[in-house]
């Protein structure tokens, strides 16, 4: 059993990468670990697919004479062109989230969701008018007349 994880190291440790990611976004509650928790994540994506693409004494799909046209002599392509269009849209992704998060440590002060949550409950909606009772009226429309139509 020890020889068989030994073998599949990567493996684990993508296992390993995977677990550690999918904790921190689902246990954290600070939303900058869990940012983190998702890069993290990717990451054990993006070598999973690398790992699986890899053949051993293969080489690069450039069609050599002496190594003839045999595909199990080449190392297929399309695993690492899709992992790099990842990489690119996972780095626009994260700037993004970046910027998100920017925003919202700006209008809260803070980056833990509870509180971010609790703050936008006691917030009253705009265009809702809120009694000292806490009732919500609905859109506050005290120009208008309530028994005459609106044209």
């Amino acid at each position: 059993m020890a020889e068989l994880l030994f073998d599949r190291t990567v493996y684990v440790g993508v296992m390993v990468l995977l677990a550690i990611g999918l904790y921190g976004m689902l246990a954290k509650r600070n939303l900058v670990k869990k940012l983190v928790g998702m890069v993290i994540f990717q990451t054990a994506i993006y070598l999973f697919f690398i790992q699986g693409a890899a053949q051993m004494g293969a080489t690069v799909p450039v069609i050599e004479e002496e190594l003839g046209t045999a595909a199990d002599t080449y190392v297929n392509p399309l695993p690492h062109l899709l992992i790099l269009t990842a990489l690119v849209v996972g780095v626009g992704v994260l700037g993004v989230a970046l910027s998100f998060l920017l925003r919202i440590y700006r209008r809260h002060g803070t980056f833990d969701e509870d509180e971010i949550a609790a703050q936008l409950a006691a917030e009253p909606i705009e265009g809702h008018r809120v009694d000292d009772h806490g009732a919500d009226h609905g859109a506050d429309h005290d120009a208008a007349d309530p028994e005459e139509p609106r044209s």
